[in-house]
């Protein structure tokens, strides 16, 4: 909670009344959040965890223990995932919406790996894809998608042109 009062502080003082505190990768880290946020009244904040799979955040917990644990936190506004391979967020949706009432965000990255040693992403994006999987997204539950690391307007451009016509068919 120290590390992150000051952050809050100049973020709150600067005028922002939603806070997006993303790429979380445990429990503990997003409880310190949760719980700093009664310090600044009318502020909320989403809290979105990055998952190594498609059942457990970085730290290697259940993201469904961790939204049911921030179901309580009223300045919450929304749970989720980001920087996640899109091929794990099916699974992680389905295990959130089954333990929050919050809205879910999901914003993965394109599925490429980043090697940090050698400085480079890696591996296929899955940006062909993109736009169908958040049609199956939303219908499982999402109701706040974008994009992370490797996505680019074109996926948002296709998520857009999906939504569109996922509106017109009714």
């Amino acid at each position: 909670m120290d590390f992150h009062r000051p952050r809050m502080k100049v973020l709150v003082d600067a005028g922002a009344d939603l806070l997006a505190c993303e790429t979380i990768p445990c429990l503990v880290e997003a409880m310190a959040l949760a719980s700093l946020l009664p310090e600044f009244p009318g502020t909320t904040a989403w809290i979105s965890f990055s998952c190594r799979d498609g059942e457990l955040n970085s730290e290697g917990e259940r993201l469904a223990d961790c939204v049911a644990a921030l179901d309580g936190f009223e300045q919450v506004a929304a749970v989720g995932v980001n920087c996640t391979a899109p091929e794990h967020i099916s699974s992680l949706v389905a295990a959130a919406r089954a333990h929050t009432r919050k809205p879910l965000l999901v914003y993965p990255n394109s599925g490429e790996h980043y090697d940090a040693t050698d400085k480079q992403w890696h591996g296929c994006s899955h940006s062909e894809h993109f736009a169908e999987q958040a049609s199956d997204w939303y219908r499982m539950g999402a109701r706040l998608i974008g994009g992370c690391c490797r996505t680019g307007p074109d996926d948002i451009r296709a998520v857009k042109a999906w939504e569109r016509e996922d509106l017109a068919a009714g």
